[in-house]
């Protein structure tokens, strides 16, 4: 299917998928010339072939469009996130940012270490002995407690009036 088809199935414009096709939406062209290549010839000599649509294809735009509408956000701003989400660099350096501008919180891995260190820290000060004035009183001894498993002994009555 040409791309004037495809648009006008779509509901948008020509010009609109070429520029969904610059920012990298729209599923790769598979060229026929990869053959002639892979036989170790050239293709032969043709102007620009004219992008084709399949069915996977505007099924793929129909869902980013869709997207779009539904998260209420610009084809470049999608572009974005695909890339984020394909490229470790791009990803690592937006989350280092959100990060230190409160938007994501630090991993929890990273929360923890803190918290050790900090109480290494005050631990490795508290470390001299207490003066007696202000350690805790020792803990009293409890009541006499039963076995486990066993009946509290209950008082018996005297069978005599």
């Amino acid at each position: 299917m040409r791309i004037s088809a495809a648009a006008q199935q779509l509901g948008t414009s020509p010009r609109m998928l070429r520029y969904r096709e610059i920012l990298g939406l729209l599923p790769p062209v598979r060229e026929p010339a990869t053959r002639w290549r892979a036989a170790g010839r050239q293709p032969p000599a043709r102007g620009p072939a004219h992008r084709q649509f399949s069915r996977d294809d505007l099924a793929a735009v129909a869902l980013g469009l869709d997207i779009e509408r539904r998260l209420d956000i610009s084809p470049a701003e999608l572009a974005f996130g695909l890339r984020v989400l394909s490229d470790p660099l791009v990803r690592g350096e937006v989350a280092e940012l959100g990060r230190r501008i409160g938007r994501i919180p630090a991993p929890p891995s990273q929360a923890l270490d803190f918290e050790k260190e900090r109480a290494l820290r005050l631990l490795s000060l508290t470390r001299r002995p207490v003066p007696a004035a202000h350690r805790p009183p020792p803990p009293r001894p409890a009541a006499a407690t039963p076995r486990p498993g066993t009946r509290p002994s209950r008082p018996t009555r005297d069978p005599r009036p």
